[in-house]
């Protein structure tokens, strides 16, 4: 199986990359900026039995986007080669209210996010069976404070999610898993970040918030031939706090 993972250097898009290292897979390990930390889930993939590819490129670069699609040229159906699970997982967003965000910024959000999920979706040679996968968050569908653009863009990325399984169906699945809190790093960023993590681990459900390993197994489920029968869905991961 060859596998791309985008922003796969931390978070979730290493744990989905150690989540699918086992003998037979090769992953593509994507990274902007953070090449020791890249090399070092590379490594973790590798002792599970993966080969690795460690690739750096910004995802709002086209030139970039074209040189991760040439990681898995197309094959034939003889000499496979190609993309078998394709994870967008890179994103950098502006956390501003709407009145305080610049005309840059609202761009360099939705380009990082929403357009690289239709760009280097297009751009890859997507075997027969593949697993296309986005990453989107709760505050596409609900108010998170200083969540504007990155709301926008993921909630972009859920309605191509139901077209691309359209235009791609019936060879590859296209879903997304739209996830509550994941303890990351990314929380750092939000001001009422404390805040919303104690309301979380009051309120919801299934007790606490998710680790990035949680995401990763759902994504793993969701790329399972268990699962061939599930396209176009945005699956929520929340412990059950949406509920409420």
């Amino acid at each position: 199986m060859n596998m791309l993972i985008t922003g796969a250097s931390r978070g979730i898009g290493a744990a989905i990359a150690r989540r699918f290292a086992a003998p037979g897979n090769v992953i593509a390990i994507n990274y902007m900026k953070s090449k020791d930390a890249a090399e070092q889930v590379a490594a973790d993939c590798r002792a599970a039995g993966a080969e690795t590819v460690v690739i750096a490129g910004d995802v709002r670069s086209e030139a970039d986007l074209n040189g991760l699609a040439a990681v898995f040229p197309g094959g034939d159906p003889e000499g496979r080669s190609g993309v078998d699970v394709l994870v967008h997982n890179a994103a950098i967003g502006v956390l501003k209210p709407y009145d305080k965000i610049r005309t840059g910024q609202w761009d360099l959000t939705l380009e990082s996010s929403l357009r690289p999920f239709w760009l280097l979706t297009r751009l890859c040679a997507l075997n027969r069976g593949a697993n296309v996968i986005g990453l989107s968050s709760m505050g596409s569908r609900q108010y998170v404070p200083g969540y504007a653009a990155m709301g926008v863009a993921k909630a972009g990325i859920e309605a191509l999610t139901r077209q691309l399984a359209v235009e791609l169906a019936p060879h590859v699945r296209v879903n997304t898993v739209c996830g509550g809190l994941v303890r990351t790093d990314a929380l750092n960023y939000f001001k009422e970040g404390p805040e919303m993590i104690a309301f979380a681990e009051r309120h919801t459900p299934l007790g606490g918030i998710a680790s990035p390993d949680d995401i990763a197994a759902l994504v793993h489920l969701l790329c399972d031939v268990r699962a061939r029968w599930v396209t176009g869905q945005v699956i929520v991961a929340d412990g059950g706090l949406s509920l409420l």
